[in-house]
């Protein structure tokens, strides 16, 4: 996909104040989509200088992206990574693909930020913020309990992670 391109086509939504419509042209565009996925909402924004969406549902039922309507204020790299974690989170939720696991769920959405085996198409962020997706991936698998059967299981992909960081230090 062609970032200057989406870029321009973001733009002219930007300016029509069409944030709703500019993140689902990017859902089209990067082949997020879901049958999971009932739609975006607007969420609070934080402040000028963080960004935050979350993903509304019950487990097993459709999910709505919460964003902030200064989404498109933030880097392209940075506002598509943010939203394929969500629409990760839209899957993990589907009955048919579930992951019961608050941290699970949540380690599995940092890695394909850092990664991107589910959405390879997804361009990396800046080190700044895949240090800061790492540490966030660590955390949540720290809260797995030391040890625990998910520790285990997700053990290949903390290494990757710690490499990730090696490198990027």
């Amino acid at each position: 996909m062609d970032l200057k391109h989406v870029t321009q086509q973001l733009n002219v939504y930007k300016a029509d104040d069409q944030v709703i419509d500019a993140a689902e042209y990017l859902i089209r565009s990067f082949g997020l989509e879901s049958e999971n996925f009932a739609g975006f909402g607007f969420r609070p924004e934080l402040e000028t200088n963080s960004i935050l969406l979350t993903t509304e549902g019950a487990l097993g039922a459709q999910q709505k992206v919460m964003i902030p309507k200064n989404l498109f204020d933030f880097e392209l790299n940075l506002v598509l990574n943010m939203i394929a974690h969500e629409m990760l989170h839209v899957r993990q939720k589907a009955p048919e693909t579930l992951v019961e696991d608050k941290n699970e769920r949540e380690f599995q959405a940092y890695y394909e930020m850092l990664f991107h085996k589910f959405f390879p198409q997804i361009p990396t962020v800046s080190p700044f913020h895949q240090k800061f997706f790492a540490a966030k991936a660590l955390e949540y698998y720290k809260r797995m309990g030391e040890s625990s059967p998910l520790q285990q299981k997700y053990a290949p992909e903390k290494r990757e992670i710690e490499n990730l960081l090696n490198e990027l230090r």
